[in-house]
């Protein structure tokens, strides 16, 4: 049996972790899957991720893939990865793919939510699951600024300073914020996201409603590329990876 390469669909809840990303001191999802995998397989095992998810940051869906010699059919994998994994992460499906399949490159585009719990008293089932937000927001004002972001732009003003990328230019595809009783939401698709991206747009649409600046400024700021224009980064206990785009069959 040659080398296979599998495609992992899997969900976490991001609370106890550093992060998707191996860390050299602190617990990984990554780090934790691997060890996990490897105890499956029966050799060490290297996975790629879908996207560096930050330390607090969940996923509803999220790929990763691994190469393997073991012969073992997808079909069984999920229970047996599942069994050695703690309750927190759970791969959903095994899925062999081509050999050049890639979790991050070959994924076309990802959606993230953001949710906040927005009303006077907090809510212990939200904990690290939504920012806790107790000044009442305007969704239709934060939906207004959101779509200024929509389209092709270079989003350096709202990124934190960290991995260095060959640009900063990406494309959102919708940028929405609906609202459910005290819970509201904002979903944004792209073909990319830069460092905390998705948190500091969210903190800039929550200024909007705050008045602290207007819907119609949001251009200008990432005009000026200026990081210190736009709002603050958004906690990571709301933020989520809800949806991935691919072209072979993995979700």
């Amino acid at each position: 049996m040659g080398e296979r390469n599998i495609a992992l669909r899997l969900m976490y809840n991001g609370t106890a972790y550093h992060g998707w990303q191996v860390q050299k001191f602190d617990v990984s999802v990554a780090e934790t899957l691997e060890n996990a995998l490897a105890t499956v397989v029966c050799h060490p095992v290297k996975c790629t991720g879908a996207g560096r998810t930050d330390a607090g940051v969940h996923a509803e869906t999220y790929v990763a893939n691994f190469r393997t010699t073991s012969s073992i059919p997808c079909d069984r994998i999920p229970l047996a990865v599942n069994t050695r994994l703690p309750n927190d992460i759970v791969v959903v499906k095994a899925t062999e793919v081509p050999m050049a399949f890639n979790a991050i490159g070959s994924c076309q585009r990802k959606e993230y939510t953001y949710r906040i719990y927005n009303s006077r008293l907090g809510n212990p089932f939200y904990v690290d699951r939504a920012w806790f937000y107790p000044r009442h927001l305007d969704e239709t004002i934060m939906a207004r600024a959101a779509s200024q972001f929509v389209g092709t732009h270079d989003f350096r003003a709202v990124r934190s300073v960290g991995t260095e990328t060959k640009t900063t230019v990406r494309t959102i595809y919708y940028f929405d914020v609906t609202r459910s009783g005290d819970l509201i939401e904002c979903k944004v698709c792209a073909n990319g996201f830069l460092y905390n991206m998705v948190r500091a747009m969210v903190g800039t649409i929550l200024y909007a409603a705050e008045g602290k600046l207007a819907p119609e400024d949001i251009p200008d700021i990432l005009e000026s590329g200026n990081r210190t224009l736009a709002g603050p980064t958004a906690p990571p206990g709301g933020l989520y990876m809800t949806k991935l785009w691919y072209n072979e069959d993995v979700l």
